[in-house]
């Protein structure tokens, strides 16, 4: 036998029936088809996910929709039909998995109720993502992703020492989510293959920002201490944080007593390690202010180009603060593999941010479809479901299910 044998991806032949749609139960849905799972984006027409309308766009497509929707087939379906629903049932029926963000106790009332459907399929995986949760006094509230930053607490430790509460640059809430739902959804399938039962599991963009308050979390719970937004200075860690230099900022993170010392020989200031004002981490952090003007004294006098050849020398994590263009020309991100190209119907080549995995023995990378088209695959999926080609022209003509034209 010749040639490397193709890798089998950890989720191949799992069927994932996305009913979600905005990011968080997208993004869920997408980190399951990168690790292999089949899934059948639903999308109700005539207009599809509602992020297909949210810019910016390009050449007509949505940048929104297009990052959080590659590895799917897109079939449209009609919610407002009795017919559409009963499809709708059907398909969640031969699935695997269901993943689904709707408000609470939607699914029931569209004749999907999981408790039901799981009845009926014992080993099925229903997995949803809300606002606050499917019951108690939020419960009712819609979620959306500064609304749980604010919620949550994150927003209040986010920001300028001293400044106002800043939500996080990107939508963290509702990625955080479709993580924590990804993760619920891989401990269910191994629960399965143990006990044979499938799961009903949810999250909520209240509960996944909760979960990582991490320290944060701790202190109040610990000590009843109320942290506040401390810029981009660790909380309780000193010098660690962003210091001034010749041409910007640097970011400096001196996390060990080791460190620290290394840090006074390469500034040059050697003094600094017998005073007592600096003498461990706690009174560091007393004296924090104090210290980032000594370090700067020394920091201003060359770039960040300069200093960072002496700080990685001593072992003593540095780097820039870079934006976005930046990151994406940074080599290690190439070397990682973390973005890919993928032809897309109407774009031509696509560059996709992938998952951030590596798995060994596994070199095709994980992005194998574009973001759908509205619609691309309604026949084709209806036809691996088991309709024929009768019944799906049946339900193409009753206006039940859509199928992109194409042609056109």
């Amino acid at each position: 036998m010749t040639g490397t044998a193709k890798s089998i991806l950890p989720l191949e032949g799992m069927r994932v029936l996305d009913l979600s749609r905005a990011l968080s139960g997208p993004f869920c849905a997408m980190i399951l088809g990168d690790l292999g799972a089949d899934v059948i984006k639903i999308e109700p027409a005539p207009d599809g996910d509602l992020s297909r309308a949210w810019g910016p766009f390009d050449r007509g497509e949505s940048v929104y929709y297009l990052s959080t929707n590659h590895n799917k087939r897109s079939v449209a379906v009609n919610f407002r039909s009795a017919e559409g629903l009963a499809l709708l049932r059907d398909l969640a029926l031969k699935s695997d998995v269901i993943v689904e963000n709707f408000r609470p106790g939607t699914m029931a009332e569209i004749g999907l109720d999981p408790a039901e459907l799981q009845r009926q399929k014992p080993g099925l995986i229903v997995a949803s993502l809300n606002g606050f949760g499917s019951s108690g006094p939020l419960a009712a509230r819609p979620g959306f992703d500064q609304i749980a930053q604010g919620y949550s607490g994150f927003m209040s430790v986010t920001g300028a020492k001293g400044g106002n509460p800043t939500r996080v640059g990107v939508p963290i809430g509702d990625l955080t989510a479709g993580m924590w739902l990804a993760i619920g959804v891989l401990s269910a399938l191994i629960g399965r293959e143990k006990h044979g039962r499938g799961q009903i599991l949810e999250t909520s963009l209240f509960s996944s920002l909760i979960g990582l308050l991490g320290v944060q979390g701790q202190r109040y719970l610990s000590l009843g201490e109320v942290a506040k937004p401390n810029g981009n200075d660790h909380p309780v860690i000193a010098p660690y944080g962003a210091f001034a230099t010749k041409d910007g900022d640097l970011n400096i993170a001196a996390g060990t007593q080791k460190m620290w010392l290394q840090l006074c020989d390469v500034v040059g200031l050697p003094e600094l390690k017998a005073d007592p004002r600096f003498s461990d981490n706690a009174n560091r952090v007393a004296a924090r202010e104090i210290l980032r003007g000594l370090l700067e004294t020394r920091l201003l006098t060359r770039t960040r180009a300069e200093w960072m050849v002496d700080l990685v020398a001593a072992e003593i994590p540095a780097g820039p603060i870079n934006n976005i263009g930046d990151v994406f020309a940074e080599p290690q991100t190439a070397h990682n593999g973390l973005v890919e190209e993928i032809d897309h119907p109407t774009l031509g080549a696509l560059k996709q941010i992938t998952l951030p995995l590596k798995f060994a023995g596994h070199s095709e990378g994980w992005v194998r479809r574009p973001p759908p088209l509205f619609s691309d695959h309604t026949a084709e999926v209806l036809a691996e479901f088991n309709y024929s080609g009768q019944e799906i022209e049946n339900l193409l003509r009753a206006g039940t299910v859509v199928q992109r034209d194409a042609t056109s």
